[in-house]
């Protein structure tokens, strides 16, 4: 069971948490980048490898019996942060695709670049399954 933290007189923020409190078993994934599961990328732009990276998660996820619901961290790494800027629309259409309405906490961080020379996005994510029986 998690909840978002929100301080009495702050605004709601868009698409991400404040915080959370969680209780649970904690499932972590690696980096996770844009290509498919036979290390091929499909998508040069940014969005597109957003949406796939988003997709892997989810796989990883299951793995461990957990599902987007139970996210409740995520970390960002971005080789372009005015791509991530103009393709909102486009990213926002791929978390709903792939994680519907989970907002956890979340950082965006531009680096220089990844270790994968296509890459565009790195995305790791924490997240925390409630034990039996406590929701």
């Amino acid at each position: 069971m998690h909840r978002a933290l929100l301080p009495a007189g702050w605004p709601r923020p868009k698409g991400y948490a404040n915080g959370i409190a969680a209780e649970g078993r904690m499932v972590f994934t690696a980096g996770v980048i844009g290509w498919t599961k036979d290390e091929v990328f499909e998508a040069d732009d940014f969005a597109g490898q957003f949406d796939q990276a988003l997709t892997n998660i989810v796989a990883i996820l299951a793995e461990a019996g957990a599902g987007p619901e139970h996210i409740v961290r995520m970390t960002c790494y971005v080789t372009d942060i005015d791509a991530y800027r103009t393709g909102l629309k486009e990213i926002g259409a791929a978390w709903r695709a792939r994680l519907g309405k989970v907002f956890p906490t979340m950082a965006v961080i531009g680096v220089s670049a990844l270790v994968e020379e296509r890459a565009k996005v790195e995305i790791e994510v924490t997240a925390v399954v409630p034990q039996a029986g406590t929701g």
